[in-house]
């Protein structure tokens, strides 16, 4: 894996969320420390600061955007005391502005993980999405852009972060415990240099992952094909909204937005008809800081970031998959423009 994107330490972890513990960890996050990330994202990259005793500092999206407004960042990083961290999380597979983002970390003294769980293989002009930052990682869950079915990766150059977490990821062990019994020069002598923890990923779904990696990029390609054929069904149609594209889309999601403001379809009726014709949809993502626990910590509420809620309240995530074929991508636009309203030739 590290071959592929290009970077000299890969560790194989259970999932993205102890892939993103790890690289907290390993940059020294702490109490009385401050990340900075996106609202609009999973749980896991905002729960894993609270674990370490750091605080989040939440950062609004960019208008019509799901990922960090690198001038809300800049806004907050200058107010922001003992900020230490920024997670720029590539959301539907879509990079983050990193350079924008980059030169916001040099700045402020802040290391940069990318929380890039949704965007392999997402190859920009400057390196494979998730290479661009200090610590990059992602996400082999089951419905990824490739499986192992529970897993994920931590990639990095520092030699230093590779060395911590690897320690840690296995249980503080002072040195490599897989082939004690095998290797002619290991021994069964080990020791407990820290309260590690047990983020490794097993070896069978490590031997699924060798096998998905050599298809990526024909899944991916699968993947543009069906975003294509969506592309083409909505283009043009008021009471829908394209999602965004860029360089180096993973195409992970299809993040299609309604338009009641030009006589659409609410979202939430989208989803509920599209099931009643057998189709299943969902919602990429509830924004964080609607969330009890983040809500009531931070004294925030769902005007707090108004981008990241408008975002959400308008966006349905669109079946898209390797294997799914453009026959079903066809029935699934169809079913999108028979509930807008739409007739076609």
């Amino acid at each position: 894996f590290g071959e592929f994107v290009g970077v000299p330490h890969a560790l194989a972890v259970n999932s993205a969320t102890s892939g993103l513990h790890l690289a907290l960890e390993a940059l020294g996050i702490g109490p009385g420390d401050v990340v900075a990330t996106s609202p609009y994202t999973f749980t896991s990259t905002a729960a894993v600061v609270r674990h370490l005793g750091a605080e989040v500092a939440f950062c609004d999206v960019a208008p019509g955007s799901y990922n960090l407004d690198p001038d809300s960042l800049g806004r907050l990083l200058s107010t922001t005391k003992n900020c230490r961290a920024i997670v720029a999380v590539h959301i539907g597979g879509l990079p983050c502005d990193m350079r924008s983002i980059k030169a916001l970390a040099t700045r402020y003294g802040c290391s940069l993980v990318e929380d890039a769980a949704h965007s392999f293989p997402s190859s920009t002009e400057d390196g494979y999405a998730g290479t661009l930052g200090d610590v990059g990682v992602y996400s082999f869950y089951a419905t990824k852009t490739i499986t192992t079915g529970e897993g994920g990766m931590l990639v990095t150059r520092d030699p230093r972060v590779a060395a911590r977490a690897e320690k840690m990821r296995m249980h503080g062990f002072d040195r490599a415990a897989w082939d004690r019994y095998t290797a002619k020069r290991a021994s069964w002598r080990y020791a407990v240099t820290e309260a590690g923890f047990k983020y490794n990923l097993p070896d069978l779904l490590a031997a699924i992952g060798r096998v998905q990696l050599t298809k990526a990029l024909r899944f991916l390609d699968e993947r543009k094909a069906i975003a294509d054929v969506y592309d083409e069904a909505f283009s043009g149609i008021a009471s829908l909204e394209l999602p965004p594209r860029g360089d180096g889309h993973a195409w992970h999601l299809y993040s299609l937005r309604t338009r009641t403001d030009r006589g659409g379809v609410d979202r939430d009726t989208f989803v509920e008809q599209l099931a009643e014709r057998g189709i299943g949809a969902s919602v990429h993502f509830i924004p964080l800081h609607t969330m009890p626990y983040y809500a009531e910590r931070y004294s925030l509420t769902p005007e707090s970031f108004p981008n990241a809620n408008a975002m959400f309240e308008r966006t349905l995530s669109l079946p898209i998959w390797q294997g799914m074929g453009l026959d079903a991508a066809k029935r699934v636009a169809n079913a999108v423009l028979e509930i807008a309203g739409v007739r076609r030739a």
